[in-house]
């Protein structure tokens, strides 16, 4: 018998998290895990997002295989550069007097 994976797929959308836990086949990719999830359907974006993908916190390539445990994330895109970001909060701090 086919060993089962224990997979869990989260998408981060603002102020919630969609997480879906799955349990495929040894063998099985972050891509593979991401279609088997439902998320795609229910966020159509998701399937531009394919190559976004994450497990703990690093980027993979979506036919990356997975282990036993593994949390594929799917990020989105960024709203605001973080270096814009952080220029921009820089530029509101005033000059403590001296």
């Amino acid at each position: 018998m086919a060993r089962r994976l224990r997979i869990e797929v989260v998408y981060a959308l603002p102020g919630r998290l969609d997480a879906v836990s799955l349990r495929l086949p040894e063998g099985s990719t972050a891509g593979r895990a991401l279609e088997a999830s439902g998320l795609i359907e229910r966020y159509p974006e998701l399937g531009l997002l394919r190559e976004q993908l994450g497990i703990h916190g690093r980027r993979v390539a979506a036919g990356r295989k997975l282990a036993d445990g593994d949390r594929v994330e799917v990020y989105r895109p960024l709203e605001v550069d973080p270096k814009d970001a952080r220029r921009a909060r820089a530029g509101r701090r005033r000059p403590r007097p001296r």
